[in-house]
């Protein structure tokens, strides 16, 4: 009788066991799939940002060329608007040009210093008293050294710089003023020496009727 009750508790240890042996296994299965498919989910989430990242990039290139475009387009319809209000105001009668030996501009400032207007009361003074309604436009123009919007920028402010001696100082109404730059992009001659590069570093005053 003992053997058979021994018998009987032994087979039912061993279904016992074998029973949470295949529940081990079923749980380890269902953890290793729930881990496989976030690994999955990851991975496309991270496909996805960095195709959100590609984007950006391809757009922001984008953005960067309009930019550029709309920079060179707003130039472009400054030399036009310049071009069209000189046309109005009619032709041209006389022009003084000041390069770098005269104005004597020290390197890249735009400081009027006393010698260079002693050279625009010599060219413009007898303009002033005899020419009532005259109308001028003062150019920059700069060498090449250095960025073209830099030079743009140095070329205006050495403009603005006469155009402030000769409302200030001379007198001259700013509504018979229009000050231009342009920089690097109408030389005289090349760049290739120092002489040429201060022939190109000029103020030039345009009288109009």
């Amino acid at each position: 009788m003992r053997t058979n009750v021994t018998r009987t508790f032994a087979l039912g240890a061993i279904v016992a066991l074998g029973a949470s042996g295949c529940a081990t296994k079923k749980y380890v299965q269902r953890e290793v799939g729930e881990v496989n498919q976030k690994a999955d989910n990851l991975s496309s989430e991270m496909e996805k940002t960095q195709q959100r990242v590609s984007q950006n990039e391809t757009r922001i290139g984008e953005v960067d060329r309009e930019a550029q475009a709309g920079k060179q387009s707003a130039q472009e319809a400054l030399n036009r608007a310049a071009d069209a209000e000189k046309a109005a105001k009619g032709k041209l009668i006389y022009q003084v040009t000041l390069t770098d030996d005269q104005v004597k501009f020290p390197f890249g400032k735009a400081v009027l210093k006393d010698e260079a207007k002693v050279s625009i009361d010599q060219a413009i003074s007898a303009l002033k008293t005899e020419n009532k309604g005259v109308f001028m436009e003062i150019e920059g123009h700069t060498d090449s050294v250095g960025p073209a919007s830099y030079n743009r920028d140095l070329g205006e402010k050495r403009a603005m710089a006469v155009r402030d001696y000769l409302h200030d100082d001379l007198g001259i109404a700013l509504s018979r003023i229009e000050v231009i730059s342009y920089g690097e992009d109408q030389p005289v001659t090349d760049n290739k020496t120092r002489q040429n590069r201060a022939e190109n570093r000029r103020v030039v005053i345009k009288v109009l009727e």
